[in-house]
């Protein structure tokens, strides 16, 4: 209990470290860009290398240019439901999933067309490229497993099993994923030479981590929990160095690397939360963005800190406590621009 009670004190302290909320707006609505239907979405993922937006929407995987915020194609016929995208660019390839029917969708990025079906496992759900190994990891959360995949042969190549359930992953330093460990409240390394878990890091505080991004200046950690927190956490040592208040109903968190920003997109509550990082440990609260209610998943564009926000009308549940239903065909993209991009 006195253990408990003196890391209670010390994130207390650490906390004091917010800064109170900006005054002024840090982003505006520039477009909105019609998805449809279907009415089911999941993760939303930037790439540099191609300047594209990759969103998951329903049986299909839709992609945006980034710069001119308009939808050029999509890779279509995944039938179970598409969750995770991960790109390799250098063998012109992107990788999602079709998670009811436990396999990844390979495709051609020029004519996005799928190519190749890859036995993986069921409940497939982020997906993550590691630049070290050019190796793509793809989280199955109730198997419990992570399928590792080679594109130059565009084959599994190794299954991890971590026991547990998990969902998002991230890239960090070379040879090396990051995982949300959704089951046991903890964080796991993974060391993408030897595709074995090397670490698991409790995080306690974090009911059901979900969203995760990284800061390779300053090797830190976002993840994003239901309970309405954010852990920052040391990616050397896996402590958790602060926490931090998010909206309700997170599924995705971003890091801006030029802007030294944090991102969470809040579902439940209809905003974005966004600290500006002052310095390694020194978050400032900016005011939260407001988006819609449903638009629990985003991504930042790096190069532009344009935010891409996915969500749709929703209309009351007639079932008391039920979750809000979406309205058909109301899917879409809200575009947000940094207004002070010289930040």
């Amino acid at each position: 209990m006195r253990m408990l009670a003196g890391r209670s004190l010390a994130l207390a302290a650490l906390m004091m470290c917010v800064a109170p909320a900006a005054a002024a707006p840090a982003y505006r609505l520039v477009k909105t860009v019609p998805l449809g239907s279907p009415d089911r979405w999941d993760y939303a993922v930037a790439d540099a290398a191609t300047g594209r937006v990759y969103i998951a929407h329903g049986d299909r995987l839709a992609v945006l240019d980034a710069k001119s915020a308009t939808v050029i194609g999509n890779v279509e016929g995944i039938e179970g439901g598409t969750h995770g995208t991960a790109i390799s660019a250098s063998n012109g390839r992107g990788y999602t999933d079709d998670g009811r029917n436990g396999q990844v969708v390979a495709f051609d990025l020029k004519s996005l067309k799928a190519i190749k079906l890859i036995p993986a496992d069921q409940d497939a759900d982020g997906i993550a490229a590691d630049p070290a190994t050019g190796h793509i990891f793809v989280i199955e959360g109730d198997p419990a497993a992570i399928t590792v995949i080679d594109p130059t042969t565009n084959s599994a190549i190794a299954t991890i099993k971590t026991g547990e359930k998990m969902e998002y992953a991230v890239a960090g330093e070379p040879g090396v994923i990051y995982v949300a460990g959704e089951a046991k409240r903890d964080l796991l390394k993974i060391d993408t030479r030897t595709n074995r878990v090397v670490q698991q890091w409790p995080t306690p505080d974090c009911t059901s981590p979900h969203g995760l991004a990284y800061d390779g200046v300053t090797k830190r950690l976002f993840m994003g929990c239901i309970n309405a927190k954010l852990m920052v956490v040391n990616a050397a040592s896996g402590q958790v160095l602060t926490e931090l208040a998010i909206g309700r109903g997170s599924d995705a968190i971003a890091f801006d690397p030029k802007r030294k920003r944090i991102f969470s997109s809040n579902g439940g509550d209809g905003t974005v939360t966004i600290y500006q990082q002052s310095s390694d440990d020194h978050y400032e609260l900016l005011d939260p963005l407001p988006t819609a209610v449903s638009g629990r998943t985003m991504a930042v564009d790096a190069a532009t800190g344009r935010l891409f926000v996915v969500a749709a009308d929703t209309q009351p549940n007639p079932t008391p406590g039920g979750r809000s239903r979406v309205v058909p065909g109301t899917a879409r993209v809200l575009v947000f621009d940094a207004i002070n991009t010289a930040r």
